[in-house]
């Protein structure tokens, strides 16, 4: 049984990812968290703009978010996920990092004006190793998945 008394108050801000994650601009690609189950799955948002500078080069004209970053965002989520499902979000919790990805698939185009959904499940954890499984969406439509899988460092 979840003790809920710890889960966090959401929706989790900008200011409480950047207590939670290393992650910084123009690198952290999530702006909102507003559904977590501890220990099992999170569903959070990254506001896509044409500000962002990767937009400069890919593609100029047609702007595209790269899928690699996509892939990035769900990982970024799942790291939420742990974060927030130890003590309160202990800032001083182990540090989780990108070490594998498995099955991405892409199936449409994220472009300016999108709101990329980020919705990942914990599939497990054994000792420093944490795996997901992430999907990403925009208005409910998926746009890309990826089983992704994470180590943790204290450093």
């Amino acid at each position: 049984m979840t003790d809920t008394s710890a889960t966090p108050a959401l929706p989790a801000t900008i200011a409480d990812i950047q207590r939670l994650l290393p992650h910084r601009y123009p690198f952290l690609l999530v702006d909102r968290v507003v559904a977590l189950e501890p220990n099992k799955r999170v569903l959070a948002y990254k506001n896509v703009s044409i500000n962002e500078p990767f937009f400069q080069g890919h593609f100029p004209g047609k702007p595209v978010m790269p899928g690699v970053l996509v892939v990035e965002a769900l990982a970024q989520a799942g790291g939420l996920l742990t974060q927030l499902s130890t003590a309160a979000g202990d800032p001083q919790a182990e540090t989780f990092y990108l070490v594998k990805v498995d099955n991405a698939k892409f199936s449409r185009m994220v472009v300016p004006g999108d709101r990329l959904e980020l919705d990942v499940e914990l599939k497990r954890r054994i000792r420093n190793m944490a795996q997901y499984v992430g999907v990403a969406r925009v208005d409910g439509e998926q746009v890309a998945c990826a089983e992704i899988l994470c180590a943790a460092s204290r450093d």
